[in-house]
């Protein structure tokens, strides 16, 4: 009895290291494919420079290896500086990141009835800025498709990442003031091995409408303020770079003391 029990045991450690070799090669796999992806995508970013004192702050912590808070105003291009970051990384060749999760929740800013489709499709409306962002950096109008299809960028809303773990990737939370603070606290601790986290919003934007849902990215930004591993740069009226109309538009509200 006690040979069988010794086989039986050894059996069972032999099971778990073949599945932990498979697990590993076929990451590995995964990952070597996914270079290749990198190599023929066929996609030349261009180069971005900041043009204000707080951006020049992002692109330094970013450089520095820092995960970041970008928050505040509106045109102060703040996903669009964290698309260019992520984008620039994964890109390069030697890079050891392999994709870019753009995460979202898709809470609508007024109600718009029955949208036709699943939840693929349904969430595709949200996908809007980040088309246009990357037809803007690379200079052509399908670089979204391109590397969507290549898997080098992928786009999640917060209703499905439960039990997900990004590894080798650079998560992207844009518009997080419509996260709750659960679903902020549920989307951070997703990061597995060799991965970093840019937020981006605005939490006077919110369109979260119960008081305490609203008070979640104030809250988490509490958390990640005492966090060694965050740097949080607070974006205002001198760093709005979308347009003369929007920016005069902004200041004369903020002025007249409306959020």
């Amino acid at each position: 009895m006690s040979n069988f029990l010794n086989d039986a045991t050894n059996l069972d450690y032999d099971s778990s290291d073949n599945i932990i070799d498979n697990f590993l090669v076929e990451r590995k796999r995964v990952k070597n494919q996914r270079k290749i992806s990198k190599k023929n995508s066929g996609l030349k970013i261009t180069n971005i420079n900041p043009v204000t004192q707080n951006q020049r702050r992002a692109f330094n912590s970013y450089y520095n290896e820092q995960n970041l808070m970008l928050h505040g105003c509106a045109g102060t291009g703040k996903t669009f500086i964290a698309c260019y970051l992520a984008l620039q990384e994964v890109l390069n060749k030697k890079s050891d990141y392999d994709s870019i999760q753009l995460i979202r929740s898709i809470v609508p800013t007024r109600d718009i009835g029955f949208l036709p489709g699943n939840m693929k499709d349904k969430a595709k409306v949200y996908e809007a800025p980040y088309y246009a962002i990357l037809s803007e950096l690379f200079e052509r109008g399908d670089a979204y498709d391109i590397l969507k299809t290549k898997k080098v960028v992928n786009f999640e809303t917060t209703s499905f990442i439960r039990g997900l773990t990004f590894d080798d990737s650079i998560i992207i939370v844009d518009e997080c003031q419509n996260l709750t603070f659960h679903e902020l606290d549920s989307v951070i601790t997703r990061l597995g091995e060799n991965s970093k986290i840019i937020f981006c919003g605005d939490f006077t934007q919110t369109d979260l409408n119960k008081r305490n849902e609203k008070s979640g990215i104030q809250d988490f930004m509490k958390v990640i303020s005492r966090m060694k591993h965050f740097d949080s740069v607070d974006f205002n009226r001198d760093d709005i770079v979308r347009s003369d109309l929007v920016k005069d538009y902004i200041c004369t509200k903020l002025d007249l003391g409306m959020s």
